[in-house]
């Protein structure tokens, strides 16, 4: 696990420069550095530089830049290859020095060009520049596990995998894009390729952007929609059959992602998924897997005592640590550094600590993202069958109460179903009250994005909850879910792997028919029974709680002061991004109200804890 940077440009940036932009990732990859700077012809020049968190081949072999055998190829490389052992074999006539996974993706460019990518089966963010064809490509792994950003004005154009270097990168202009904020505010994070500055992207999960002679091009290499209808059409229709291979195809990602120089180690918060991880884990391991869990004094946030008892049944070596409310308030300036764009889904902090503890034991981590996601896990996903079913009778109240204006006195369930008009976002149900807010708060709503996603029928998925999961892999999943545990991990030079992930598990997902995954309100239908062939039922059968952070009692408590500070007029005013009128009053009526109770403001709280944050991203990178 690394950082990498670079360029391809006719801007002067000298290697100290790079070597400066580099080390703002240090954390990344504290064992090893390497920067280098390429003539390129036409007056361009290439920069490569990386920050090395040694896993495979801990010695210097594995040292980047990377040059292929004979120079024509060099690489700069973040992440995992996990089937490298066996292209290594099929690419036994290259004359390998090293045995980290690296050097056989520089093979597997010269024999099969860019298209190597597409055998790759692991997380990955990589800038490849190929001296022959004068051409720099830039890619990442298929569902966006690591992330890749880039900056592209005047035909110049410069890469990170964090945006600490392109900010720090000579003649970069720190324009906020405006428009993006209102959607930051209602979602809590961006979605790519839109990042908060203006000529900056991120790299598409699934994606290869190509640089050559001033120009850009972007294309997909493993499409998300395209790939899931493919396998939509071969179904396995026996559920028997598709229990066994699915747990083979766990077990098979889980040993995958055993395979280390150093100590490996499993996140495991009792939960179906991360049981599923630490128990496949251990059946495949020789000695005591290495889990670890957070655990917290409030009860109803409090998984801990299941995770522990989960652990003893496998037989793990467990950790734990307890953390209050201080511990966690504790992270909260430092959130800014190390999540460079405005990022406010604040169960980023347990997942910092947890990380932390990890790091004194092992430096990788199994986690168990994506179950949700592919397998149809989350509450919402409740909610989005019940308004598909009832979506007749919604335009049927609809048409009704526009015509007798009967809207505004519906029970506010009938009123959602009723307003649920929009095709393009029929699984969303959109909170027209929580968007006006979201765009109040910055005022002018000329060109504003959408804050939610007005794409939904591009997916041709007639089950709604098939197309809100298909959704959520294309934003929720990779700019949330990937991007926190990415960042804490790395925060404290951990990798974490996520074999839910793998690419042989994600499109088998895709050719089980829906029922494998929902029935009658059963959510996780066959990894649930997966697990449950592996773990005792009393220890899995029991409601998540999830990461619980208090933001109502810290925005209205430890953090009041703070946060009003920020909204201070005179600041506003100066800043030019939110409306101080609003935010004003807002507030006020916001901090004044006592905890609980509809329209008491609490439910604003995720809001104002979104403008915090960006505050706090401002605070550190704008002023």
């Amino acid at each position: 696990m690394c950082g990498i940077c670079g360029f391809f440009s006719k801007n002067k940036i000298t290697k100290e420069q790079l070597s400066q932009m580099n080390d703002t990732m240090y954390h990344r990859g504290p064992d090893d550095c390497g920067v280098e700077i390429y003539p390129a012809g036409n007056g361009y020049g290439v920069g490569l530089a990386q920050r090395r968190l040694a896993i495979m081949d801990l010695s210097p072999l594995g040292h980047q830049p990377m040059d292929s055998a004979g120079g024509r190829v060099s690489i700069v490389f973040n992440g995992e290859i996990y089937n490298f052992p066996e292209l290594k074999k099929e690419l036994s006539d290259y004359p390998f020095v090293s045995s980290c996974d690296t050097e056989v993706i520089l093979a597997a460019f010269l024999k099969w060009g860019i298209d190597c990518i597409k055998k790759l089966n692991g997380m990955f963010a990589m800038a490849i520049y190929d001296r022959q064809d004068k051409k720099l490509y830039l890619v990442r792994d298929r569902i966006g596990k690591k992330p890749l950003y880039y900056w592209w004005e005047n035909g110049n154009l410069v890469f990170a995998s964090e945006l600490k270097p392109i900010i720090n990168c000579p003649g970069f202009r720190r324009e906020i894009r405006r428009e993006v904020i209102p959607r930051f505010l209602y979602q809590q994070y961006l979605v790519g390729p839109d990042t908060i500055f203006k000529n900056v992207k991120k790299v598409s999960p699934g994606g290869i952007v190509c640089f050559a002679d001033g120009h850009l091009k972007e294309e997909r290499y493993w499409d998300l929609k395209k790939v899931y209808h493919e396998k939509k059409r071969m179904p396995v229709t026996d559920y028997g059959q598709a229990k066994e291979e699915l747990t083979e195809r766990l077990r098979e990602a889980v040993k995958k992602r055993l395979a280390a120089d150093v100590p490996i180690g499993t996140f495991l918060s009792g939960g179906y998924d991360s049981s599923l991880v630490s128990a496949l884990a251990q059946s495949v391991s020789r000695e005591p897997v290495k889990t670890f869990s957070i655990g917290f004094y409030e009860e109803k946030y409090n998984e801990a005592r299941y995770a522990k008892e989960m652990a003893a049944y496998l037989g793990c070596e467990h950790t734990e640590l307890y953390i209050d409310e201080k511990d966690m308030l504790s992270l909260v300036q430092d959130i800014p550094v190390y999540y460079d764009e405005p990022f406010a889904d604040s169960s980023q902090i347990p997942s910092m600590l947890v990380s932390k503890l990890a790091r004194e034991k092992v430096t990788v981590a199994l986690s168990g993202d994506g179950g949700d996601e592919l397998f149809c896990g989350y509450n919402v996903y409740d909610k989005v069958y019940r308004a598909w079913q009832l979506d007749g009778l919604g335009a049927l109240a609809g048409g009704i109460g526009d015509f007798f204006h009967l809207t505004a006195k519906y029970p506010f369930k009938v009123r959602v179903i009723a307003g649920n008009r929009n095709k393009e976002a029929k699984t969303q149900f959109i909170a027209g009250n929580n968007i006006g807010t979201a765009e109040k708060m910055v005022g002018n709503g000329q060109g504003f994005l959408p804050c939610y996603y007005d794409f939904e029928t591009i997916y041709e998925e007639k089950n709604w909850q098939a197309r809100r999961m298909l959704l959520d892999m294309d934003t929720y999943l990779p700019e949330d879910i990937l991007c926190k545990v990415d960042r804490a991990s790395m925060r404290y030079s951990l990798e974490a792997r996520c074999p839910i992930l793998d690419k042989n598990v994600m499109e088998y997902a895709f050719r089980l028919p829906h029922e494998f995954k929902y029935l009658k309100g059963n959510k996780k239908r066959i990894l649930k029974d997966i697990a449950r062939t592996l773990l005792p039922e009393e220890l899995l059968d029991r409601p998540k709680t999830g990461f619980g952070v208090p933001l109502d009692k810290w925005l209205r408590g430890a953090l009041k002061e703070q946060v009003l500070s920020f909204a201070e007029r005179g600041f506003l005013l100066r800043q030019g991004i939110f409306d101080a009128e609003f935010m004003g009053a807002f507030l006020d009526k916001y901090m004044k109200v006592g905890d609980g109770g509809a329209g008491s403001g609490a439910n604003y709280s995720r809001m104002i804890w979104a403008f915090y944050m960006f505050q706090k991203w401002y605070e550190r990178y704008m002023v």
